[in-house]
């Protein structure tokens, strides 16, 4: 009897389990997108750019370019314009010329921000000053863990998550 047991329990166990892979949600892969679908977005959540060499092409680092930006760096940049109010204009993106490691712009992690007293003033009054990095500046990060950079003449962000999108 104990073996019927056995047996039932292990096809009960097996079948709960080949239930729960057929209905889990997939993980959740990252979404890159293209410098278009992320110009898009920009421009319906009012956020601007400016690129010193005129240009989006990824390979050239006077350009701003979007190309292979994470959907979460654009979502989070977006929560950052609608929380704060301020207008933000995107100077830096994934284009080549920044430094480089996992969390970097080339790995769509990251976008640099112009300077401006809104921003700036929403930055420093509402995320927690975390201190000043030696060569690259004062940080603060926010409550959902992503760290704003003063670099002196404008914000490196790196998004690990939306922000609360």
């Amino acid at each position: 009897m104990s073996r019927h047991i056995s047996r039932t329990a292990a096809l009960i166990a097996a079948f709960t389990a080949a239930l729960v892979l057929a209905f889990a949600a997939p993980a959740a892969a990252a979404t890159f997108l293209t410098h278009a679908q992320a110009t898009s977005q920009l421009t319906a959540a009012g956020i601007s750019w400016t690129s010193t060499g005129g240009c989006s092409d990824r390979n050239v680092a006077t350009c701003t370019s979007f190309e292979q930006v994470r959907q979460t760096t654009i979502d989070g940049i977006r929560t950052l314009r609608s929380a704060s109010g301020c207008a933000i204009t995107i100077t830096g993106g994934t284009e080549t010329g920044h430094s480089s490691g996992t969390y970097s712009h080339w790995n769509g992690y990251k976008l640099d921000i112009r300077q401006a007293a809104c921003i700036d003033g929403y930055i420093t009054g509402n995320f927690t000053y975390v201190g000043y990095v030696s060569g690259w500046g004062h940080q603060y990060r926010s409550g959902a863990g992503n760290l704003y950079t003063d670099e002196g003449n404008h914000w490196d962000i790196l998004y690990y998550n939306c922000g609360g999108c």
